[in-house]
């Protein structure tokens, strides 16, 4: 059971970071209908962003107080990498959205290898490491076994990240059932000609929806960093198609499934490395998205389009 509870803390904190990756995806696909698949690079760079400033604030300007630097960290890293996003969509997506279907496509592929190749060439391709700042935690359990004892620890750095994502997804929420934006959101996802009839600047909504997604990209980058310590420019392919199967697996242009996608990816590679083999959870991850695919081709919270003729 202490083996159990620690796998399924390690699976939620995660999901958590696959589910923020995620709704980048639905966002974006809900609106205009296109994968951006250069949304993993977007996470990347945001990682990178934010080690870099870290290590300016720490290390050139000396600053020593935690908490202050992380806000800092977190603020600069959100607004560069929206600016990141807003780049993308202007240059490489904007001019192709009454294209044909597969144009946005290729091109977002394309972006995915621009990205990686930029941050490789400029940042290098071994790995960049950080310390660890943020330690300890709350022992929840202790049990013994024969092999020794078993903690169940809920460390403050998962506490952090899971906290920091259902505060991020209930201020999303929000925003998209309250305010206008919300609303010019939802209206261009339904129609967008309509909507640009009815007074909605549809470039404008659109441009914000790409910030906002590359803003919660960089907030999941800077948590992966904290957790796991080590970041290089892959890791925004790897986060990327695992958000993206997250999005698919809950349903893809809804929030709260993308969220239960990526926390569901999280616990299945969780638990599959715990119990079984370690190189094949990927494998499982997939296979159960097939499963669920098969019964839910709208996934499990997406709702099946309907046309109208």
């Amino acid at each position: 059971m202490e083996y159990f509870l620690q796998q399924l803390i390690n699976g939620l904190t995660l999901g958590s970071i696959y589910g923020l990756i995620a709704i980048g995806y639905t966002m974006v696909y809900g609106i205009i209908g296109m994968i951006n698949f250069a949304h993993g690079d977007i996470f990347m760079i945001g990682a990178f962003i934010a080690l870099a400033t870290f290590l300016i604030l720490t290390s050139v300007l000396g600053f020593a107080f935690l908490p202050l630097v992380l806000l800092i960290v977190l603020i600069v890293s959100m607004l560069f990498t929206a600016a990141w996003g807003w780049t993308v969509e202007r240059i490489a997506y904007r001019p192709l959205r009454g294209s044909f279907r597969l144009a946005p496509l290729i091109t977002a592929i394309g972006m995915s290898i621009v990205l990686q190749n930029f941050v490789q060439i400029s940042q290098g391709a071994r790995v960049k490491p950080l310390p660890p700042q943020i330690q300890g935690g709350i022992t929840l359990m202790q049990g013994d076994t024969e092999t020794g004892a078993i903690l169940v620890q809920l460390s403050y750095m998962q506490i952090i990240i899971i906290l920091t994502t259902l505060v991020l997804m209930a201020g999303f929420t929000l925003l998209i059932s309250r305010t206008s934006l919300g609303r010019s959101q939802r209206a261009c996802e339904q129609d967008r000609k309509m909507a640009s009839l009815l007074g909605v600047n549809v470039d404008r909504t659109i441009s914000l929806t790409f910030v906002m997604g590359a803003a919660l990209a960089s907030v999941a980058g800077l948590m992966f960093l904290l957790l796991y310590g080590v970041i290089d420019f892959y890791i925004g392919f790897l986060a990327g198609v695992k958000a993206f199967t997250a999005a698919v697996l809950g349903g893809i242009g809804s929030l709260p499934g993308a969220m239960l996608g990526g926390i569901l990816i999280g616990l299945i590679e969780v638990f599959w490395s715990g119990y079984f083999s370690v190189e094949y959870k990927d494998v499982a991850a997939f296979s159960i998205l097939a499963i669920v695919l098969i019964f839910l081709p709208s996934g499990l919270l997406g709702k099946p389009e309907v046309e109208k003729v």
